[in-house]
């Protein structure tokens, strides 16, 4: 009851704990063992002129329908749809899995210009994090495969992130990542002067591909080693 105490500087250590093992909890009652991280802007709304959210929105539900979130007999639910849950192509992603009646996960958190969690991420897996360290840990230990459209330097945090971890070798090697809408990512980021800079090595431009549908997002993530109850290991 006494939340100066709780709340102290001495105290930060316990709530990095409690904030992992709360979600921790959940996700294994739930039997989530992967999932598909979707980032993304929060402005894009629906009926947007690039197609961004209903493209999400439509990867989201064929991820979902095809790579075994839906929990058939006593398995596990793999490549379960994860997102920052707040709008935007956050709300499109866990709207598609709503669509395929599957389970998705929102890592929600608190932001001085609050984000609320949006009205289609599974209530039971819908968490608001106060630290960006640990949503972060929990959307990279149980990833299979990314998916990133367009956004802001929110999104650009993220996905370089991720794209760390793989080329350090602290994520598994085979985690396939798409960057969607070819023609966003590369007038935005000319990836080739990392490589003719000396930045990185060849293969690192080769940890990321492109896709301009939702079909051929979910396929490009298949053809790059996303496991599926129909892609033997």
């Amino acid at each position: 009851m006494d939340l100066d105490f709780l709340l102290g500087d001495t105290n930060r250590g316990l709530r990095f704990q409690l904030e992992y093992q709360k979600a921790e909890e959940h996700l294994r009652k739930w039997g989530v063992a992967t999932t598909v991280i979707v980032f993304g802007s929060a402005r894009v709304r629906p009926g947007d002129s690039n197609g961004w959210y209903e493209a999400a929105r439509e990867f989201a539900r064929i991820c979902s329908e095809e790579g075994g979130a839906k929990l058939e007999g006593n398995g596990p639910r793999q490549n379960v749809i994860a997102t920052g849950g707040g709008p935007g192509i956050m709300e499109a992603a866990n709207r598609g899995a709503h669509d395929a009646g599957a389970p998705s996960i929102g890592f929600n958190i608190t932001l001085p210009m609050e984000q609320e969690p949006n009205a289609y991420s599974t209530p039971d897996l819908t968490f608001r994090f106060h630290y960006f360290a640990m949503r972060k840990m929990h959307f990279a230990i149980r990833a299979s495969a990314l998916v990133v459209f367009p956004g802001g330097f929110g999104t650009m945090d993220e996905l370089f992130e991720i794209l760390t971890l793989r080329q350090t070798g602290k994520m598994d090697d085979e985690l396939p990542v798409v960057l969607y809408d070819s023609k966003f990512w590369k007038g935005l980021i000319n990836f080739p002067k990392f490589l003719e800079a000396g930045m990185v090595n060849t293969a690192d431009l080769d940890l990321f591909t492109f896709a301009d549908s939702p079909r051929a997002a979910w396929e490009q993530l298949v053809k790059r080693g996303l496991k599926t109850p129909g892609v033997k290991a």
